[in-house]
């Protein structure tokens, strides 16, 4: 599987590898064809535990859908633990949202480290955003640009340097509403690759 390629279409190339259709996996996973074909497409986020069950139907690991991670999901022992900034690798979650596991082992450890590039308008024209809430805490620094945080109901701006820390159990999501890209840093504790009944890959 080529590495490289967004979640969503790794997804596909499985699911057409597996000779499944669209509607076949949905009924396999739970899921509905409206969703899956809008994941596979880029065009939704998808929460840890979904892809989980959906690398369940497809018989790989979750990790496989992560540049650095072991293809068995297996602990790589004795490697150098630095990621130099030259050789950071990004991950396309969505076609408007970019993740960088900030990590050489992501199965090692209880703290999870990511960078998050929103394109511009990155979920701003979504008429009923999707809140997501699980177990866990959350830690949000802003790198770059302006980004609009929602957290049970609240609504927060936060501008480069500014940070937040959150219980995950609240509903949260967030939105980049300008014409610009941002970044920021996401902590999440616990590591949702580890423990993916406990966490979510997006969108904290």
């Amino acid at each position: 599987m080529n590495h490289n390629l967004p979640i969503g279409e790794k997804i596909k190339a499985l699911r057409n590898a597996n000779n499944l259709t669209l509607k076949q996996l949905g009924e396999m996973t739970n899921l509905s064809v409206g969703f899956l074909s809008q994941m596979e497409r880029g065009m939704s986020s998808i929460a840890i535990d979904t892809l989980e069950k959906i690398a369940s139907v497809l018989n790989v690991s979750l990790t496989s859908f992560f540049e650095d991670s072991s293809p068995t999901g297996e602990t790589v022992e004795n490697e150098d633990p630095v990621i130099h900034s030259f050789a950071q690798h990004a991950t396309p979650v969505s076609s408007q949202i970019i993740q960088t596991v900030l990590s050489k082992d992501v199965m090692a450890f209880d703290l999870l480290p990511r960078l998050f590039d929103l394109m511009p308008f990155a979920n701003d024209e979504e008429e009923h955003l999707e809140m997501y809430s699980h177990k866990g805490e959350e830690f949000i620094y802003i790198l770059e640009g302006i980004v609009t945080i929602h957290v049970d109901g609240r609504q927060y701006i936060l501008y480069p340097g500014d940070s937040i820390q959150i219980h995950s159990n609240e509903e949260h999501n967030w939105r980049n509403c300008t014409n610009k890209t941002a970044r920021l840093l996401s902590v999440n504790v616990p590591n949702p690759f580890r423990h993916p009944e406990e966490g979510h890959i997006m969108p904290l």
